[in-house]
């Protein structure tokens, strides 16, 4: 780059979803000039294409399951769900797809933002391409954080562009429910928006690869989820996988049903096919190459988010693009990491790099906590067995039914969940734990500040929860370990 036409700043953020904004708002706070680069909607996925509208879509769908089987409610609820207002909710919680709210919180926290796409031009440049054709080119005084999130990840199949298939963005952003929804993939996306679907009307087909559902949890979370798929009348199909689909075209040209392929021999039509099959880093037009690394790959980053293979810590990789933990809190927690990093290296500080320190980004890699907002939810944080095996940690696994706590019966008297903690042998602290079951999600936060805190076990007894809540499990699974 010349220095004709050059904004300077002391931070670059490319990517103004929930870790950029946290990235800006934090270097800001800081006293330094901090402009995002955005090429879509500021918000992110999460606002307009994740979190927000598949919540909306199955809140209604997961309030129902528990209403109708509570003493009273049965009649008011067992109807249909009314889908305009489910999708209006769902329409209101994303924005309506406009990010005017965003933009106004941006500015007011005295951040500038620059619409258009931000590629890396060398050490401490972005170049800008922006909506009206013409070029920006910025510089950075200390940092530039790249903070473009990831993308949905479609299978190599033959023809797949022509199918027209749904990602994660049609799933939760579609006008009406299909006819009939097969989706390819047993993950968070898969069985969330079977869930979601298959309650506002489609008759949903399930394509699982594995024999189960859910396969990176415990194998109890998938089998209870796929139980109640079924009983909702969905197809839950599993150890396939699709070989060829086509898509017929209708005479108004907007398509008609695809015709989808099994690995068994198997065929199925549907009206819409979902790929929810993993996801991949958007940086294949980020210009990485300009600075020594591939485009198109995860950025490998140290528990600073500073770039590992980057000279001069200058470049920062927070949020899914890293590839530590694809959360939106998690990234959002590393983007606070990485703003008291930057703002610590402009100030000349030494880092303190200590395991809980501010300048070290470690609960991506211990304590990770996830919900799967399905019927029942599943809420899971740090270790489970196969995990543990697999890395050679010695732990205690305790499970509790949770359906025969008062507790749980208040809240629904079908009640059916299951607890599961592991404890490590050495330490006798927590080190994993997993509910199953409606409304176990609220549980989840006790379980991370005590693997997070490393709380040891005879503590947890004085840990007294109250009665009649699920969060009594907490005692039974004391219990059980011991009469054990």
């Amino acid at each position: 780059m010349t220095n004709e036409n050059i904004r300077t700043y002391d931070v670059i953020v490319i990517g103004a979803g929930p870790v950029g904004e946290n990235v800006a708002d934090r270097t800001t706070a800081a006293g330094l000039s901090t402009v995002i680069v955005e090429s879509e909607l500021a918000g992110g996925e999460c606002s307009y294409w994740a979190c927000e509208p598949s919540k909306a879509l199955l809140r209604p769908a997961l309030l129902r399951a528990d209403a109708v089987h509570v003493p009273g409610l049965a009649p008011a609820v067992k109807g249909p769900l009314d889908v305009a207002a489910v999708l209006a909710h769902r329409d209101r919680m994303s924005a309506h797809w406009k990010d005017d709210g965003q933009v106004e919180w941006i500015r007011s926290a005295g951040i500038d933002l620059l619409r258009g796409h931000g590629r890396l031009a060398g050490e401490r440049e972005v170049s800008v391409e922006t909506p009206e054709g013409d070029t920006v080119r910025l510089r950075a005084r200390h940092a530039v954080a790249v903070c473009t999130g990831s993308r949905a990840a479609l299978p190599p199949l033959l023809g797949i562009e022509g199918l027209r298939p749904w990602t994660s963005r049609e799933a939760t952003s579609a006008a009406q429910p299909p006819g009939r929804l097969a989706i390819v993939g047993a993950g968070v996306v898969g069985v969330e928006m079977a869930t979601a679907w298959q309650a506002l009307g489609s008759r949903v087909t399930l394509l699982a690869r594995e024999d189960v559902l859910l396969p990176r949890m415990e194998p109890f979370a998938g089998e209870l989820v796929t139980e109640r798929l079924r009983e909702a009348g969905a197809d839950v199909r599993f150890g396939v996988s699709v070989v060829d689909a086509t898509r017929a075209d209708d005479e108004g040209g907007e398509g008609g049903e695809v015709r989808v392929t099994l690995s068994d021999g198997d065929v199925i039509t549907a009206d819409e096919i979902l790929f929810a099959t993993g996801r991949a880093p958007r940086s294949e037009d980020l210009g990485l190459d300009t600075v020594g690394l591939e485009p198109g790959d995860w950025l490998a980053v140290d528990d600073s988010l500073t770039v590992m293979g980057v000279p001069g810590h200058w470049l920062y990789a927070v949020g899914d693009v890293n590839r530590r933990a694809l959360f939106t809190h998690q990234g959002k927690y590393q983007a606070r990491v990485a703003g008291a990093v930057i703002a610590a290296r402009a100030r000349g500080e030494r880092l303190d790099t200590g395991r809980w320190a501010p300048h070290s980004s470690t609960a991506d890699l211990e304590a990770v906590p996830g919900v799967v907002f399905t019927d029942p939810e599943v809420a899971s944080v740090g270790l489970t067995v196969r995990e543990a095996e697999r890395t050679g940690r010695d732990v205690e696994v305790v499970d509790h039914e949770i359906g025969l706590l008062a507790g749980a019966v208040q809240y629904r008297p079908d009640y059916r969940g299951r607890a599961r903690i592991l404890i490590d042998r050495d330490r006798q602290v927590v080190v994993g734990a997993t509910f199953v079951g409606p409304g176990v999600a609220e549980l989840l936060h006790s379980a991370t500040v005590a693997i997070t805190g490393e709380v040891p076990v005879e503590r947890l007894w004085h840990a007294v929860p109250a009665f009649p809540t699920i969060s009594e499990v907490w005692l039974r699974l004391l219990e059980t370990r011991r009469d054990s």
